[in-house]
């Protein structure tokens, strides 16, 4: 019986995946033409899937030797020339021998040699000269694939091997070597400063200069989705709705691939569990899924720690993205800024129009946790009238946003009310986002529409015991302002099938009219809160 995987390989025998065949023909044409590149992307982002259906897919064709740095190199081989040599060897001849491919016999068996060190001393241009012997040798072109490459990227002797292999390649149409070079890592190894200490200036300038840009696409549409799940309700016949399932997958993740998984994983195994699903059927629905991001989003993974320890190590990257969530700073593509490059690489952000936003909901919303958990957030005052008072917020299973609005208003204007609008157009979405947490964590969840978040306007969505509440965040700019903002908030219920919406209106008018009042807009209830 196939499963939703989240750790390791994925091999279709065994395990639900997206036909990515389309990439591979892509790869294969790269291959083809004797093409060097690297596939970096963030953690979990299907790599070595990826490597491991291409080697498959052209084995009939190529010899692909492929390695793992990270399992078959441990830190001791990169200690010295000779040591890494050898292990790089030996690595070589054991990828070779998984797949009988010892046809090549007079130049195995001199490789062989030279690790065991009976003829010659072990370096890297020796090693290279046997390398490029087995590749003379072979009846069809061999690729070099080697994943996990970055664990090494900041090592002189890593540079050194890359140094071969381009000398090797710039001279290929000479001596036969290597057909395609294929490097996977989380680090861009073209941009080798990002793993090298200041103080190492001698090794900024990468030898890796031939590899052509890799930019495929590796995130999972929603159309990829739907075949996933597709094979799935072949097996499991729970009548799901393929079409909306899908896009909540994509809506939520932007196709990133462990995020997409792991929903999937916790909808088919964990909820069916629980008393409120009797069965999968119960599971595979809007609610089910609901139900799953909560649980993903409150859970420890490798995935949520790799970005937390990204965070400490990078403070400008912190500083980037505390920015991005919470002052609606528009940040511009630059392809020279060094932070932005480190947050794409990391998978924190992506491109869009022109524009850098936060890659997905799931990664935005436990950004969101993550800053409104420091120490110095929950000693905050509203923070603190929240926890104490949260209990009349909730009525009937439901929550009580007049309430919540009002008490906002009251403790915020008591605390921050002498505040100028700069402090409150760097702060106000944060502040509410503060006070609403402690009131719905462990029942609901919120996001940010990153399609209105700006320095004037955020809506927020949250999600509680599946009722959704929209609520619009902004500054005041004047009557017309507010009013384009009351019609733009009536245009987002209609697309969410709301009659009730709410906005908050930070107003530094004189004359302002504070309170929570009710507005008709249309055939639509908005509760406006004026502070």
């Amino acid at each position: 019986m196939r499963e939703f995987n989240t750790t390791g390989l994925c091999v279709p025998e065994y395990h639900y995946m997206v036909d990515i065949e389309q990439r591979l023909k892509e790869m294969k044409r790269l291959v083809d033409n004797q093409k060097y590149f690297v596939i970096n992307r963030a953690r979990q982002y299907g790599k070595t899937t990826t490597l491991y259906a291409l080697e498959k897919y052209l084995s009939n064709d190529y010899l692909v030797v492929s390695m793992d740095f990270q399992r078959q190199l441990s830190h001791a081989a990169f200690e010295t020339e000779q040591t890494f040599s050898t292990a790089l060897a030996y690595a070589f001849l054991e990828s070779l021998t998984d797949q009988n491919a010892l046809f090549v016999t007079k130049s195995v068996k001199s490789l062989k040699d030279f690790v065991s060190g009976k003829k010659e001393e072990i370096h890297l241009v020796s090693l290279f000269r046997h390398l490029n012997s087995v590749c003379a040798e072979s009846v069809r072109p061999i690729v070099l694939v080697i994943d996990e490459v970055d664990s090494a990227s900041n090592n002189q002797i890593f540079l050194d091997f890359l140094a071969q292999l381009r000398g090797y390649y710039l001279n290929r149409f000479r001596k036969k070597t290597f057909h395609c070079v294929i490097l996977a890592g989380l680090y861009d190894i073209k941009n080798l400063k990002t793993k090298i200490r200041p103080e190492d200036q001698h090794k900024l300038n990468s030898p890796w200069n031939i590899a052509v840009d890799f930019e495929m696409d590796m995130s999972f549409s929603a159309k990829e989705i739907i075949k996933m799940l597709t094979d799935y309700e072949e097996d499991m016949h729970t009548g799901m709705n393929l079409s909306d399932i899908s896009q909540l997958l994509y809506d939520y993740t932007a196709g990133y691939p462990v995020l997409v998984s792991k929903l999937c994983k916790l909808i088919d195994e964990e909820l069916p569990k629980s008393e409120k699903y009797q069965s999968l059927s119960d599971a595979w629905t809007k609610e089910g899924f609901l139900d799953a991001e909560r649980i993903l989003l409150n859970e420890s993974n490798t995935l949520f720690e790799s970005m937390v320890e990204k965070l400490a190590a990078y403070p400008e990257l912190k500083n980037m993205i505390l920015r991005m969530l919470f002052t609606g700073e528009e940040q511009l593509y630059n392809p020279d800024t060094y932070v932005i490059n480190l947050a794409i690489m990391f998978g924190f952000i992506k491109r869009r129009e022109g524009r850098i936003e936060i890659a997905n909901r799931i990664f935005e919303t436990r950004l969101y946790n993550l800053f409104l958990s420091e120490a110095e957030m929950r000693k905050n005052g509203l923070y603190q009238y929240s926890i104490s008072e949260k209990n009349q917020f909730v009525v009937d299973g439901y929550l009580d946003m007049r309430k919540i609005l009002e008490k906002f208003t009251e403790h915020f204007q008591e605390i921050y009310g002498s505040c100028g609008s700069k402090f409150v157009e760097e702060n106000g979405t944060r502040f509410f986002l503060l006070y609403i947490r402690p009131i719905i964590n462990g029942s609901g969840n919120y996001y940010v529409e990153a399609q209105t978040r700006d320095r004037k306007r955020t809506d927020i969505i949250i999600d509680y015991h599946h009722e959704q509440y929209i609520i619009e965040v902004k500054i005041w700019h004047g009557e017309e302002y507010n009013r384009r903002g009351e019609l733009q908030l009536k245009e987002y219920l209609d697309y969410y099938h709301k009659d009730k919406g709410y906005m908050i209106s930070f107003n530094f008018n004189q004359k302002k009219n504070t309170g929570v009042h009710e507005v008709i807009v249309g055939n639509k209830t908005i509760l406006e809160a004026v502070i």
